[in-house]
């Protein structure tokens, strides 16, 4: 499998609006972050993970002609509005399914409800399937296992994909998903900033989090303009590092 991190910042991205930080006007590339969004290739299947804000610049970055489905961590903007801009996908991929928890899905259907009805003639409009999931699925051959985590108080969904496990905006992982997490080869996993926060991981917490789960390799992502990219990833621990916009990797089998 290969993944590619369309993106690794949070719902303000990095720089953000009118601040003058030193990680915010940075010449270092890694320290510019979209919103959190991957791209996950394999068995001949292109999946994207979540379709925030910047999914038009980072497709074309990423060079995307197809996509066979997408899955959906939650609902929250930055991760479902660019929904709209799988439009000249649609086009090459025909109708693009769209996988998530059923509570996901009504508020995307709700968001982008012009997608489902017929009342504008002549314009465009996503060819979408909303496929709600509760269990194990499939994208052509490749198996998907959602998992459901917290983020704050609102339930949502990461996912097992053979040894890689994508988990996102979460601050509690329950101990029936914690365990479908163990045996990775690579973690994708959230960690806001140094200061606790309410709704997402901390550092240190997605450090307690990886030191559980133990997998070979993790990527840290939707980051704040907390971690300048250079000096904070060289105080990680070994197996830790912070992935970057349009870094590409390759997931193994661990066993």
């Amino acid at each position: 499998m290969q993944l590619r991190f369309l993106g690794t910042g949070t719902s303000m991205g990095v720089p953000v609006i009118g601040c003058g930080c030193a990680v915010c006007t940075s010449g270092d590339s890694r320290n510019r972050r979209m919103r959190t969004s991957a791209l996950l290739r394999t068995a001949g299947q292109t999946i994207l993970i979540d379709a925030g804000p910047d999914f038009r610049i980072q497709a074309l970055d990423a060079n995307l002609r197809h996509v066979d489905g997408v899955i959906l961590t939650h609902s929250h903007f930055d991760h479902v509005a660019g929904i709209d801009d799988l439009r000249p996908l649609c086009d090459h991929s025909g109708c693009v399914p769209i996988f998530g928890s059923p509570r996901t899905l009504a508020e995307v259907r709700e968001r982008f409800s012009y997608a489902f009805t017929e009342n504008s003639v002549g314009s465009t409009r996503p060819s979408i399937e909303l496929c709600p999931i509760d269990a194990p699925f499939l994208i052509g051959s490749t198996t998907i296992i959602p998992l459901t985590l917290m983020h704050g108080t609102w339930p949502i969904t990461a996912y097992r994909i053979g040894d890689l496990g994508y988990v996102t905006d979460a601050s509690y992982i329950p101990p029936e998903s914690a365990d479908r997490l163990r045996g990775l080869d690579v973690l994708v996993l959230n960690a806001l900033r140094y200061e606790p926060h309410p709704t997402h991981f901390s550092l240190a917490e997605a450090l307690d989090v990886i030191a559980d789960l133990r997998p070979r390799q993790t990527f840290l992502v939707h980051m704040t303009h907390a971690f300048d990219h250079g000096a904070a990833g060289a105080q990680l621990p070994p197996g830790v590092a912070f992935a970057y916009d349009g870094l590409e990797i390759e997931v193994g089998n661990r066993s």
